[in-house]
């Protein structure tokens, strides 16, 4: 069976087609999927009852299963979703001051292995389809909707579980999708796709305008990316670079490069100092984010003081550094602690 949730609007209107429907039917079935949230196909009640029977001997509406909901006390809500192959992987609801952001996951596990990261730990499952990634955004804004939450799901960080660029195809199906104006309507102002640093399709994401990206440097040289981030290094830090300076941006646009604080590791002065002279080639700005001390790794959490100074040599030297604030940590919910941990919801544990 066809989920319906997997394709892209063409697609779907090449399946309504295919069924002996005019293509203007393939809009309204795709209003019930997007703007309706829409999981029975009986239910789509301006189409006609003999197009809903032959859609639905051929395809299905299938959301990810909702295995366990966890709430933080600052509001962050963590989802463990299944998949239908029996995997699951996480993604986050966090709050902002006038909205909600979404953290989406792209794959099951991870093959970077990023030393810091609770999700490498898992190695690499599988690519997630662009219904399952998009079933995501479907999740949060129903879990939204039935709390009678006041304030809207408006922006949406592909920065939860996998490495997006490895993912490639199905995260443009997924992007454009996320865009259509009769579905979810996205502004690609409001979406961001996080890298570790894949050379391949990187300019291409770029020039297809459709998301703003946001680079996990996390180090300031070559040898200390190898060293915590095996996976990502394999692209040398200056090739790295070099892309970053050819990559397509609006006027007054800048990368963001995020930089995971880890204590004794990479937040020295002489570590800040590094980091102005790489990103002195680019339009830039730094996103710091300090650890968030996560079970079986070994890395801690720097003092505030010297998050602050790390800081302070970043903007006397012209950068915008801000420090991002830590939500979540107490579900497991903030950067770097997803791991989606479905032996736990079988045996109950939190």
């Amino acid at each position: 069976m066809t989920n319906l949730i997997d394709l892209t609007f063409h697609e779907l209107e090449a399946l309504i087609v295919s069924l002996g429907e005019p293509p203007y039917r393939a809009r309204q079935v795709w209003q019930w999927l997007w703007q309706k949230g829409c999981r029975d196909i009986g239910q789509m009640t301006d189409v006609s009852k003999a197009l809903r029977a032959r859609l639905a001997e051929v395809a299905e509406i299938g959301w990810p299963d909702v295995l366990r909901v966890r709430e933080s006390a600052d509001g962050t809500v963590k989802f463990l979703l299944g998949l239908s192959d029996g995997e699951a992987v996480e993604c986050v609801l966090i709050p902002e001051k006038d909205h909600f952001t979404a953290c989406l996951s792209t794959q099951v596990g991870c093959a970077m292995g990023c030393g810091f990261c609770a999700t490498g730990m898992l190695g690499f499952r599988r690519n997630m389809t662009p219904g399952e990634m998009l079933g995501q955004v479907l999740v949060a804004r129903q879990y939204l909707l039935d709390a009678g939450e006041p304030l809207a799901l408006r922006n949406l960080v592909f920065m939860g579980m996998g490495e997006p660029l490895l993912n490639y195809d199905n995260l443009v199906k997924t992007l454009e999708a996320l865009h259509h104006p009769q579905g979810l309507d996205f502004s690609g102002r409001r979406i961001t796709v996080s890298t570790a640093g894949v050379r391949r399709n990187l300019l291409e994401l770029g020039r297809m305008g459709l998301c703003s990206l946001a680079v996990s440097l996390h180090a300031p040289t070559q040898e200390m990316r190898a060293r915590i981030m095996p996976g990502a290094a394999k692209l040398p830090l200056p090739e790295l670079m070099g892309l970053l300076r050819e990559y397509p941006l609006k006027p007054r646009e800048r990368l963001t490069f995020e930089y995971l604080l880890l204590d004794g590791v990479n937040d020295s002065d002489a570590d800040a100092r590094d980091l102005v002279r790489l990103l002195s080639t680019v339009k830039a700005k730094v996103n710091l984010i300090v650890y968030n001390a996560t079970p079986g790794l070994p890395f801690r959490q720097p003092d505030a003081g010297r998050v602050a100074a790390f800081q302070e040599i970043l903007k006397a030297k012209g950068l915008t550094a801000t420090i991002r604030k830590s939500k979540g940590a107490d579900i497991a919910a903030a950067c770097g602690q997803l791991r989606a941990e479905a032996e736990c919801a079988g045996r109950g544990d939190a």
